[in-house]
């Protein structure tokens, strides 16, 4: 009888990357997979069949799954799918496997592609395709700048020491509020310096140093230069970072379709007014050649052909719908007709991203599950709340 064999997440993302030939098969209940699924950038057949319906009635669950098909089973913890994964081997599947750690493995995947690389540095966009969210690492020489990481800083630190480097600062585009960021363990790991601009971390219970607008950041050697845009509107203290005049790591601030949500401080209007000046003012004398690299996508329809979530400024001005509203009023309408109520969590997230609350590893782990919910669009109508993000097995 074959055996079921454990899968990676990061091996799940290389295949649905490719040209997936399998069937995956996730056996969380109905609400919890409305709420959030594996998303890709190539479509495969994905079906749900919760794991007790395998427990009440084995025969007429097997009867429904695909016959002759690779299966690869994916739940909220692992022990369901390996359940479910013993009993489709001892009835006649021959190619079963099942994700481990379960979605919590998934929501921690990440995984770095090349922007580009010079004589003088290689820049990385580290995608994490469980939050729809982008980071960055910026490598010249021996030194390393990472920027907006994730919880899973071990993946920075590895991937900076493949390439001969240490991080040395880790930068924050503003307080996050949707994902817990990795800067503070990553400053008591390896000792990095942690950068942000004040507004967004005044009382925080960290070390940190302040960025002021258009200050720049050195490598020891001859490495890019870093530059610090102040671009306010989804938060007080939202920055960007330019990078070798090139790239804009735009942050929250402005996505490939929209921009992000300005309601995050409880003052939605008001900050509706700096973020429109920030898109409209701030960026407007930066070249159309400028690459916009964002914080979050949508949509995998949003990467180029390289894969990448990356686009031509010029491009943006035409096609995102953040830049055509005539006004500020236009723009403030646009915003509030887009906008759901964000998730319960954010506030506890943007605590813990402050240094003021320290949680346990599973419950960190419960907290950043699920896809972003920072631009200002309208999509994904299933409600997700903290609860409904619970895990069951």
């Amino acid at each position: 009888m074959p055996v079921p064999f454990k899968y990676t997440a990061e091996e799940l993302f290389a295949w649905i990357s490719d040209k997936p030939d399998f069937v995956l098969l996730d056996v969380r209940n109905e609400k919890e997979f409305a709420n959030w699924f594996v998303e890709g950038p190539a479509l495969f057949p994905y079906i749900n069949m919760p794991y007790f319906n395998f427990m009440e009635d084995l025969e007429e669950s097997l009867a429904l799954i695909p016959a002759g098909e690779k299966i690869r089973i994916i739940c909220a913890k692992e022990g369901s799918a390996q359940y479910v994964a013993e009993q489709l081997a001892e009835n006649g599947f021959e190619d079963v496997g099942y994700l481990e750690g379960g979605i919590v493995s998934w929501g921690n995947c990440l995984a770095a592609r090349l922007v580009t690389e010079t004589s003088s540095y290689k820049l990385f966009q580290v995608i994490r395709p469980g939050k729809a969210a982008c980071s960055y690492l910026l490598i010249s020489g021996a030194e390393a700048m990472v920027f907006d990481p994730s919880r899973n800083i071990d993946f920075y630190i590895d991937f900076a020491k493949k390439h001969g480097a240490h991080i040395i600062k880790t930068f924050e585009t503003h307080r996050q509020a949707d994902y817990i960021a990795g800067s503070i363990n990553m400053a008591r790991r390896i000792n990095a310096e942690i950068m942000v601009k004040k507004e967004d971390f005044l009382g925080s219970d960290f070390q940190f140093t302040e960025i002021n607008d258009n200050e720049t950041f050195p490598f020891t050697g001859n490495g890019p230069e870093v530059k610090a845009i102040h671009t306010p509107g989804h938060t007080m203290g939202s920055t960007s970072y330019f990078i070798d005049g090139t790239f804009l790591l735009s942050g929250d601030t402005v996505f490939i379709n929209t921009s992000g949500r300005p309601d995050l401080g409880g003052k939605s209007a008001e900050w509706s007014r700096y973020l429109y000046l920030t898109l409209t003012l701030k960026l407007r004398s930066l070249s159309d050649d400028v690459q916009i690299l964002p914080g979050h996508y949508t949509t995998w329809g949003e990467a180029n052909s390289d894969g990448l979530f990356m686009e031509r400024l010029g491009t943006l001005r035409k096609t995102n719908v953040a830049f055509q509203l005539p006004n500020e009023l236009k723009f403030a309408e646009f915003i509030e007709a887009n906008l759901r109520p964000q998730p319960g969590i954010y506030i506890k997230i943007r605590r813990i991203n402050g240094g003021w609350l320290t949680v346990d590893e599973d419950e960190a782990n419960t907290m950043d599950l699920g896809k972003n919910e920072c631009g200002a669009s309208n999509y994904g109508k299933v409600g997700m709340s903290a609860e409904s993000n619970r895990a069951d097995g």
